[in-house]
């Protein structure tokens, strides 16, 4: 048991508390996914290299991802969550809808 806690202290220490980072909510996560597949529809650069890199599939399996988030967070959103979860959701789907065709 002792072992077990020994562990789960560690896990704080390494916890999403770090400062140098934007605080990690509900919000931040989609945003950061959304900006996720839009790198991948080619929308904007990727973030290491600079470079537009088009990858449809991975964008729609992102685009699911979420589209499931906002399915088993249903009812459990605040009105402002679910919002942001709604628009980012029309807006990638049209990106992608686009660029599938």
């Amino acid at each position: 048991m002792n072992e077990e806690k020994k562990l789960a202290e560690e896990y704080e220490d390494l916890s999403c508390s770090c400062p140098e980072m934007p605080q990690l909510d509900f919000g931040t996560f989609v945003l950061s996914m959304s900006s996720s597949a839009l790198v991948h529809l080619g929308e904007v650069p990727e973030p290491e290299s600079g470079q537009i890199m088009e990858n449809v599939l991975a964008a729609k399996q992102t685009i699911d991802i979420l589209c499931m988030l906002e399915s088993k967070t249903k009812g459990n959103l605040t009105d402002q969550e679910a919002r942001l979860l709604r628009d980012m959701l029309f807006e990638l789907r049209m990106k992608y809808v686009q660029k599938a065709k």
